[in-house]
């Protein structure tokens, strides 16, 4: 369960980060 907890957190993280790109660029 705490492997399936990273994961997810991993992927907000990536989605918040491409957000933020697509936002400057």
């Amino acid at each position: 369960m705490f492997l399936m907890d990273v994961m997810i957190s991993l992927i907000l993280m990536i989605l918040l980060i491409i957000c933020i790109l697509v936002g400057v660029a």
